[in-house]
């Protein structure tokens, strides 16, 4: 591949990578302050500016676990060949964000891009270049790896979410039950904190998804080695993320915070500890979770354990349908665009 080609391909992936994250964060962004600005805890203006800045301190001081880990899931040695798989594996993924998003289901970015991954690799070099995880899961050794860890924490993660927002509803309806109607003042302040823990835990996970890839392309076209996203990979991730927020993440907002359950001061501020604590802790085990996944559990795990019949089941199966078809889709979305740039038009 001619140098000025690469370094072409490498200048479009970083564009498209940010674009990605624009639209990650008209997703993930709009559901770290949906229940915050539901329940009357904050305006609009003020969740986002919070959630703006402890989302980019997260982007910058949240470690490279989770870019590790998606990054890995390609099985190719980095190589200018690699450009071409990157850059049609995040247009995917942002071509199924931007139709979700235009249709209002807080669908997971994760998903979209691991399947734009998967497609981008299965049609440029087949299924043996993909680090499934399964040979090392059977193995002696009981790993969780590659794409089998991705898959089970983007499954197990919102169900943590709702066993631990079910279990702190009940145990806070038990502590307050005499509690003056007053005591909403105090839960609104704490939940200032609790939105800020939440927004840096979703800053440090989603971010690391696209600045891993980005990172990868950097290599793939430098050449050496690069051990973790350079800072200000991170910095322009984060704030381009965050910034999607701005630009149309309400009809997700609304859908999170008013049309799953009527939530309450108490029962956002359940869901936001649920949430950041399940992030946090996927964190630190560098798996990459669904932001919008784990919030919409913890949402009706309040919900059920509040008044299950009172919450909007149908809404929840719109949005469980969209995380079931938005790996094949998006997959599916790049494979076709790695057809028709680079085996069309561009045969390399």
């Amino acid at each position: 591949m001619p140098q000025f080609t690469i370094i072409v391909l490498m200048i479009i992936i970083v564009i498209a990578g940010l674009a990605f994250a624009l639209t990650n964060g008209l997703h993930d962004a709009s559901s770290v302050v949906a229940t915050f600005i539901g329940c009357g805890a904050a305006t609009p203006r003020q969740a986002i500016v919070l959630a703006s800045a402890f989302g980019l301190l997260g982007a910058v001081f949240g470690g490279s676990g989770v870019a590790d880990t998606v990054s890995g899931v390609i099985d190719l040695p980095p190589q200018p060949a690699l450009l071409s798989v990157l850059l049609c594996a995040i247009a995917g993924a942002t071509v199924w964000n931007l139709v979700t998003w235009k249709l209002g289901l807080p669908s997971s970015s994760t998903h979209a891009l691991i399947g734009g991954i998967i497609g981008a690799v299965l049609i440029s070099h087949g299924t043996s270049h993909i680090s499934w995880g399964i040979a090392e899961l059977t193995g002696p050794s009981h790993q969780v790896t590659g794409i089998v860890k991705v898959i089970a924490f983007l499954i197990f993660s919102p169900f943590i979410g709702f066993i631990a927002a079910f279990l702190l509803e009940k145990l806070s309806k038990l502590l307050l039950r005499n509690a003056k109607f007053s005591i909403n003042r105090w839960i609104k302040v704490i939940q200032w904190l609790i939105s800020a823990i939440l927004s840096y835990s979703h800053g440090a996970n989603d971010t690391q998804k696209i600045t891993g890839l980005i990172t990868l392309a950097l290599v793939s076209a430098q050449g050496g080695s690069m051990y973790s996203p350079p800072l200000w990979v991170r910095v322009a991730g984060g704030a381009v993320m965050f910034a999607g927020t701005l630009l149309g993440g309400w009809t997700i907002m609304k859908t999170i915070g008013q049309r799953i359950y009527k939530l309450m001061p108490v029962h956002s501020l359940n869901s936001q500890i649920s949430a950041a604590g399940s992030i946090l802790a996927a964190n630190m085990l560098g798996a990459p979770v669904s932001t919008t996944h784990v919030v919409v559990g913890s949402v009706m795990g309040v919900g059920a354990a509040d008044r299950f019949r009172m919450v909007n089941w149908g809404i929840t199966k719109e949005i469980i349908v969209a995380w079931f078809i938005t790996i094949p889709l998006s997959a599916g979305v790049s494979a076709l665009l790695y057809g028709i740039l680079f085996v069309w038009l561009m045969p390399m």
